[in-house]
């Protein structure tokens, strides 16, 4: 199973640890992307801070990110699990899994971002500030920059097992399954259920409670299919809507009563 994830908006601090080692990350089909990424949003950030703000649509509250992204070579890492946090992460809970539930979420938690493409959890990063909506002066767009890297590299780290596609619109536009690949993946909403709307942060929890419930159940399933049975399992309300052709997903709806 390979787990799609959103990154969060807001990061915790970078810490003391070594910097940034771009050779060491997941993923290294996505080296010269990610390259390309982090020159042009330093030398950004380096030069004029108000274009910076700008370009990363930042409010003047948030000048300091600009300062941030500006020392991102020489910037303490940690893993990118410690990095991410707001509502998504804080249900997910990564750091009061146990053991085995830990090894699961290295091995099948892939985070999107607009600066480094796709990370695992335990990849070191720094923290940063580069939504996938950015449009860099010199690479454009950066969903559009993603993708061209991404359908050749996210194919294999899919593998031959379940896609769970947790993204927003914005990450998931970097990557889209086709073919045979788009067959057994899922994308989830989570809706409540007396008004049949999504909540944006009920929304976010509902999707990292998931995760952490299917980690810690050592739940693996292998197509949609087994998806929808191991969420009924973990006691989910579950709709499911099979493609009406191949080559494209499933999409799943999660009821759930109560917004918090």
């Amino acid at each position: 199973m390979l787990v799609l994830l959103p990154p969060s908006e807001g990061k915790a601090p970078s810490g003391r640890g070594a910097p940034l080692k771009p050779e060491s990350l997941s993923l290294p089909g996505l080296a010269d992307a990610r390259e390309a990424v982090l020159t042009e949003l330093v030398e950004l950030c380096v030069g004029d801070e108000d274009k910076a703000r700008e370009v990363l649509g930042l409010s003047e509250g948030l000048r300091g990110e600009v300062a941030k992204n500006a020392e991102l070579r020489t910037a303490g890492a940690r893993p990118a699990g410690e990095i991410y946090t707001g509502v998504l992460y804080d249900a997910l809970g990564l750091a009061t899994l146990d053991a085995a539930s830990k090894r699961r979420a290295a091995r099948s938690l892939l985070v999107f971002s607009g600066l480094w493409g796709a990370v695992r959890v335990t990849d070191r990063i720094p923290s940063y500030r580069c939504s996938m909506g950015v449009k860099l002066p010199g690479l454009g767009a950066l969903g559009a920059h993603w993708r061209t890297a991404m359908a050749s590299v996210l194919p294999e780290a899919a593998g031959g097992g379940l896609v769970l596609d947790l993204r927003s619109a914005a990450y998931a536009a970097a990557w889209k399954p086709k073919g045979e690949i788009a067959g057994r993946t899922a994308s989830v909403r989570v809706l409540h259920a007396p008004t049949r709307k999504v909540v944006s942060h009920f929304n976010k929890a509902t999707k990292g409670r998931i995760v952490r419930g299917l980690l810690t159940a050592g739940a693996d399933p292998k197509d949609p299919a087994e998806l929808v049975t191991a969420l009924r399992d973990l006691g989910y309300v579950v709709e499911a809507e099979a493609p009406a052709k191949a080559g494209q997903a499933w999409a799943l709806d999660v009821l759930v009563d109560e917004v918090h």
